[in-house]
């Protein structure tokens, strides 16, 4: 007995639908790596972003602590005798010139008022913050032309001027970088390129705007206060504004990248 030979279909894919398919898997595979490598990118903008605002709402916070606990503790917490000159605060905001001579100097902005320090960048406050019997001076200091804001502290010592002592090798450290409100005109012109309204007439931006306490009025900003209350005793109010710009530029389009930050200290503690 034979059998008929059964003959099987044998069906595939032809070598032109092969190449098809590899062209399709390969034009999928390039856009899926496309779209991590830009992802990826994004990632790495915002994530410099977020760390350069978290460091920077990290030290304006502790800047606005500071101005609240300044002036503290005043003369009038002593009840006997004449404590020692370290061991209150004569005034919320240590001065140059003249300190600590009453009436000490005018505050201005933009270079105005007699004042060295404080001023637009330059910030001394008077406290002791720690409860330890020792007031300190607090410095934060933004030089011209600089991106770092610098930070320190030393104990308030009779007869030596403040900023002198806060200038003293070891005393100011970096405290938050990238910091562009006073920096060079070549870097804030480019930072108007891409945000035109952030520095206004291409002018360095204030870090410090003080506002003073007036007599029988509502405080005012101290460069516009009446003559006899703009003066650094009288500073109730710190507002304090920081631009800050990301290490490096967008990853995806090259552009700079910056946050701006505002906040204010609100001082506490009366003048005597």
């Amino acid at each position: 007995m034979t059998y008929a030979r059964r003959q099987k279909t044998q069906a595939g894919f032809s070598l032109l639908e092969l190449m098809i398919a590899v062209v399709v898997f390969v034009a999928i595979c390039g856009a899926m790596f496309g779209l991590l490598s830009v992802t990826q990118k994004r990632y790495q903008t915002e994530s410099q972003v977020l760390d350069s605002f978290q460091e920077a709402r990290l030290g304006l916070d502790q800047i606005a602590r500071d101005v609240s606990s300044a002036g503290y503790p005043p003369l009038n917490h002593f009840t006997a005798g004449n404590p020692p000159a370290a061991s209150y605060a004569i005034s919320p905001v240590a001065w140059t010139p003249n300190y600590p001579a009453a009436g000490g100097c005018l505050i201005g902005t933009a270079g105005g008022g007699t004042c060295t320090t404080p001023n637009d960048f330059d910030l001394i406050i008077e406290s002791d913050y720690d409860g330890t019997g020792v007031v300190k001076w607090i410095r934060y200091r933004l030089p011209a032309g600089s991106t770092t804001l610098w930070r320190g502290f030393t104990n308030k010592v009779a007869g030596v001027d403040p900023v002198a002592a806060t200038n003293a090798a070891g005393v100011m450290v970096p405290y938050i970088r990238n910091v562009m409100n006073n920096a060079p005109a070549a870097q804030i012109a480019q930072i108007r390129a891409a945000y035109p309204l952030m520095f206004a007439g291409g002018n360095p931006q204030p870090i410090f705007q003080y506002v003073c306490d007036v007599p029988n009025a509502p405080p005012q900003p101290c460069p516009t206060a009446p003559a006899g209350s703009n003066i650094p005793a009288n500073v109730r109010d710190v507002a304090i504004r920081l631009i800050i710009q990301a290490p490096q530029r967008d990853a995806q389009t090259g552009a700079l990248r910056l946050v701006e930050l505002n906040g204010r200290g609100h001082r506490v503690n009366p003048n005597k």
